[in-house]
């Protein structure tokens, strides 16, 4: 990669980690992502389980 020249795909396996802003930015960036993605996964999978845990099992609610 040569300087001043911007990447053009950011998937992990196209970013040049041997240059530091490339590599803090992305690290922070995939960082944040993963941890807001985990966090919605886990309340998806706890309303699911709630879900099934109450519903599922009695058919009517009144």
């Amino acid at each position: 990669m040569l300087h001043g020249e911007t990447i053009h795909s950011p998937l992990p396996q196209d970013i040049p980690w041997w240059m530091p802003d490339h590599a803090i930015f992305f690290g922070v960036l995939y960082g944040v992502l993963f941890v807001i993605c985990s966090g919605v996964g886990y309340v998806i999978l706890k309303s699911v389980m709630e879900t099934c845990k109450g519903g599922c099992h009695s058919e009517g609610h009144h």
